[in-house]
This record gives C-alpha cells, structure tokens and sequence, in this order.
C-alpha cells in the first residue's frame, strides 16, 4: 500500500529535488573550472551551471565557490608578489573591504534564507487546507449546477411536450375551420 501525499507535499518533495539537483550542478562546474585552470566567479558560475544568482551565493554552496576562489587567488598572489610590490596601504583597505564583503554576502545569504523559508512556511500553510476548503467548494458548484441543469432539461422536455400538444389542438382547429367554411360554401 503506498501512501497518499498531500499537493504541498508532492511540491515540496519537487523543490528540494530541484534544490538538491542545481546544486550538483553548480559544485560540478567549479569542480571544471578549476580543473581547466579557468577563473571561478560568481557570476560565471551561475552562468555555467544556468542558475539563478541567490544559489551561488546561498549557504553550503558559497562556500566551496570561496574555496575554489581562495586556491585561485594563492596562485594568482605568488605570481603578482613576484611581478611587482603594492603599498601597505592598499594592502590593509583591500584587506578590510575583502572582510566586510564576505560580511554582507553572508548576511545577504542568510536574509535570503530566511525569505525562503517564510515563503515555504505560507506555501505549506495555504497548500492543503485551502486546497480542500476550495475542492470542496468546486465539487459543491458542480453538483448545484448539475441539478439547474437537470432542471432545466425537465423544463425542456415539459415545454417541448405542451409545443406539441398546441400545434395539435392549433392544426385540429385549422381541420375544423376548413371544413366548416367548405360546409358552408356547399349550402
């Protein structure tokens, strides 16, 4: 015996499968990129892996994109410390907005959790219940416009049997009137 779900079920089962499959998606286009030695961006990965922006950068996924990023970034500092020197300054304000970026893009990620997490919250909460609620409203109007059509089909027929019956009378009446006028022409 198989169980029966529920429509806010089956959609939540859709979208987490959904969820799980972009993020394959996403961990293997990293994966390929740094295999191919090619830069990992943000924006390049959503772009290969043909997600939205948000995932990129939502937990769990972030991160190994900021890993890949930082193996990169090693690379490319041992090679441009060799080629030439910047001033300490630059050094520590890239330092501080390098830190206060990673700040705002973990708060941006948990911001945009939490939305989606409400937004699924309200999705469940109207799934089911209203659901029903508008089945049952559905299954109630069509049965009342089942019965105003039985109705009016009985209407029909009774109508369409008293059309009958007139013309009968009327083309009796024409019968009579005939002959009563030939009797009369005939004295």
């Amino acid at each position: 015996m198989t169980d029966s779900r529920t429509p806010s079920q089956v959609l939540r089962e859709a979208r987490q499968k959904d969820s799980r499959d972009k993020r394959a998606r996403v961990l293997s286009v990293v994966d390929q990129l740094l295999a191919d030695d090619e830069p990992v961006t943000f924006t390049g990965v959503a772009r290969a892996a043909n997600v939205s922006h948000w995932l990129v950068y939502a937990e769990g996924v972030r991160e190994h994109i900021e890993t890949a990023r930082r193996r990169q970034g090693r690379a490319a500092a041992n090679g441009a410390r060799a080629s030439a020197k910047e001033p300490a300054g630059w050094k520590v304000e890239k330092n501080l907005l390098q830190e206060d970026n990673r700040r705002l893009r973990e708060e941006v990620g948990r911001l945009k959790s939490a939305v989606r997490r409400s937004l699924g919250q309200q999705l469940d909460q109207f799934g089911a219940a209203d659901l029903g609620a508008r089945v049952d409203e559905l299954t109630a109007e069509h049965q009342r416009l089942q019965g105003e059509r039985d109705d009016a089909l009985a209407q029909v027929k009774n109508l369409a049997q008293q059309l009958s019956e007139v013309q009968d009378d009327l083309a009796s009446a024409r019968l009579s009137l005939r002959r009563m006028i030939r009797n009369e022409n005939a004295t």
